[in-house]
């Protein structure tokens, strides 16, 4: 999948579950890009802006998009170190409600 693929599909779940009131949480692929997903205004914006979040998930596009599918575990990924956070560890342990 290409990162806007990508990002369409966070876009509709995020319209599905909403997102995290008052937060930003970005999740960054390295080189190939990030999805912004902020909450701090009234509607839910998700895009590619790789800007300051209030919480950072670090994750190659392969192992976010085996995550996405149920085929990676989450917590095994993090501490596997497939998965790295900068900031609020409180959110990124919310994001299971806004991706499934």
């Amino acid at each position: 999948m290409t990162l806007d693929e990508i990002t369409s599909e966070i876009r509709g779940r995020v319209a599905a579950n909403g997102g995290i009131k008052g937060k930003t949480v970005k999740f960054h692929f390295g080189d190939d890009g990030a999805i912004r997903i902020d909450a701090k205004g009234d509607a839910v914006v998700v895009d590619n802006e790789d800007s300051a979040a209030d919480c950072t998930v670090k994750i190659s596009k392969s192992d976010f998009l085996e995550m996405a599918a149920g085929k990676l575990n989450p917590t095994a990924a993090f501490m596997s170190g497939k998965i790295k956070i900068d900031g609020d560890m409180g959110l990124a342990m919310q994001l299971g409600n806004i991706l499934n």
